[in-house]
């Protein structure tokens, strides 16, 4: 769908906005792209503080934000200084123009893909130093359906981790917005896009069975230290004891060299957040500003630079900024609400797809727009692809919602349907303004 849309839009700067717009309306359009880019603001603020976390294993070989301090600043409080830092680097730098932008996205993607690199060689050695045995065995068919984690055993859980298999996907919508700057675009960019979206479900498929070789869930994961933020670097950490294992090295060996990779995972997981934060810290921006009416912002907003919204960045930066030391110096409060924002943010973020899917049908069947690149030949087979993106995504964001009520905290849920609601209440009020301003 993605590649269908960008083709056919190739020239419009306004990225998920343009296409959704002539797709459906100027009101539809602007309610899911205010919500996508409200959650990526709220990502920035996550990042601006957590970045430091793989940038400290990378250096130290495990997690030491804890123990940093500036002027006698709590740890809290250093991380929210660093974070305010590196956002304005940031801006600083990508407001110079695409080319110093691709360059660190460039270095942020190699240093990803030679990570994966080293887990499927690391893999297949030790699976040949264990005579091919597999840390987690494979006892029937049901070894590649069920999961090993408890958490993910029943029918609605299973149902959730839907939005972890959306999210693999995430930020190839950003990608729309550089259409206009690619070279041969009705070609280029959909063939770009269908290579990622085949390298990123067999990548996945691949790198859980690799990490299979290697790695048993309930002697190295199961336990209640290793969690969502550090078991990357734990499963890494055990490839490169395993390894160790198998060239025959002392336990003593094996552990320093599993430390190694794992200062490798932390500089690599650093340089692949660097290049996604660059992209991001101008992309959705560039998008929204470009796409939507120049009468819903200030006039400074919409000043367009060295091809960059520069002033619009700036603001950005600074409401990110305050963010974050909201958030670090205003203490458990200010903690509690920005766990409120991130569960606002949780559905809101994926919600713009059911937006982009369900506007796929009226995009296919407007005849007066040229569709240069088309995977669904028919109206009737594009209808079908609507309705079942839309309900596989509406499906995982529905139970998404409702497992945390299942397991008594009725506060999450309540708060995941309250941020789009809030969002599309903000965007609706801003639209209506804009269209009083166009009638006077």
């Amino acid at each position: 769908m993605m590649a269908e849309y960008g083709s056919a839009f190739k020239s419009e700067r306004g990225g998920i906005y343009s296409w959704m717009k002539w797709s459906v309306g100027s009101k539809y359009a602007f309610v899911g792209t205010f919500m996508w880019y409200a959650s990526y603001i709220i990502w920035m603020v996550n990042i601006s503080s957590a970045i430091w976390i793989p940038l400290s294993n990378g250096l130290f070989g495990r997690d030491t934000t804890a123990e940093w301090s500036i002027l006698g600043l709590s740890s809290t409080q250093t991380l929210g200084l660093l974070g305010v830092v590196w956002v304005t680097v940031v801006t600083l730098t990508a407001s110079r123009g695409l080319e110093k932008i691709t360059k660190i996205t460039s270095l942020g993607g190699s240093a990803v893909a030679l990570l994966n690199i080293v887990l499927l060689i690391g893999s297949i050695i030790v699976l040949i130093a264990n005579g091919g045995a597999l840390a987690e065995p494979i006892v029937s068919s049901q070894s590649f359906i069920r999961s090993p984690n408890p958490s993910y055993q029943s029918s609605i859980s299973m149902l959730s981790f839907l939005v972890f298999a959306i999210f693999a996907y995430g930020g190839i919508e950003v990608v729309g917005g550089l259409v206009d700057q690619t070279e041969n675009a009705e070609v280029t960019f959909p063939k770009g896009l269908t290579l990622a979206a085949f390298i990123i479900a067999i990548g996945y498929s691949v790198g859980i069975f690799l990490t299979g070789i290697f790695t048993n869930w309930s002697n190295v994961l199961s336990t209640k230290e290793v969690h969502m933020g550090n078991v990357a670097y734990v499963v890494m950490q055990n490839l490169g004891y395993q390894l160790g294992q198998g060239f025959g090295l002392s336990e003593t060996a094996s552990l320093s060299l599993g430390a190694w990779v794992a200062r490798f995972v932390g500089l690599s997981m650093f340089l692949a957040l660097t290049g996604a934060f660059f992209t991001l810290s101008y992309a959705p921006l560039k998008q929204f500003i470009e796409g939507t009416p120049p009468e819903l912002w200030p006039k400074r907003m919409t000043i367009i630079e060295d091809n960059m919204p520069k002033n619009a960045m700036w603001i950005q930066c600074i409401i990110v900024a305050v963010f974050i030391l909201l958030i670090s110096f205003g203490g458990q409060g200010a903690a509690q609400f920005f766990t409120k924002l991130v569960l606002m943010t949780n559905v809101a973020m994926t919600l713009p797809y059911l937006f982009l899917s369900g506007a796929f049908a009226s995009f296919k069947k407007k005849k007066e727009i040229e569709k240069p690149f088309e995977i669904f030949k028919s109206y009737g087979s594009a209808l079908i692809a609507t309705v079942i993106v839309t309900f596989t995504v509406g499906f995982a964001n529905f139970f998404t919602i409702i497992e945390p009520a299942q397991n008594g905290d009725i506060s999450s849920t309540i708060w995941m349907i309250a941020g789009p609601i809030f969002f599309t209440v903000i965007s609706l009020i801003m639209y209506g303004r804009y269209e009083k301003k166009v009638k006077d």
